[in-house]
């Protein structure tokens, strides 16, 4: 079974950066889109951002984030990274990993239902 953890989670200032990564263990990233999703105290959870599978490899931002964070793959360590950069109090949340498949998919999507593997989570604190 797919099991993914998330990390690089923590305290910045406004106009810092992070990384997150997002690892799996139980098998390969093959036929599975990944996306990043955040959920702040009282908010619904917003899609941020999502690659597709190993075939096509493009990426979806939502507006809030576009521009300001990237998402990328290394296949090899079975790894998804997000950069944040430019962050603002607005982007504190938890952010949380997850995987959509196992099938091939063109492109991907920030639909929370359509993932069905999700990490623990990992906040993000981003406060002068």
């Amino acid at each position: 079974q797919l099991q993914l953890v998330e990390s690089g989670g923590g305290l910045v200032q406004p106009g810092g950066s992070l990384r997150l990564s997002c690892g799996a263990s139980g098998t390969r990233w093959t036929n599975y889109d990944i996306g990043w999703f955040r959920q702040a105290p009282g908010k619904e959870r917003e899609g941020i951002a999502c690659i597709s599978d190993r075939r096509d490899d493009s990426t979806v931002y939502a507006d809030s984030v576009k521009g300001r964070f990237t998402i990328s793959r290394d296949n090899a360590k079975n790894t998804v990274y997000l950069e944040m950069n430019s962050l603002k109090p607005e982007d504190t949340a938890n952010y949380s990993c997850a995987a959509e498949g196992p099938y091939y998919t063109r492109g991907c999507a920030l639909r929370p239902v359509n993932y069905g593997f999700w990490g623990q989570g990992t906040q993000v604190t981003v406060s002068s």
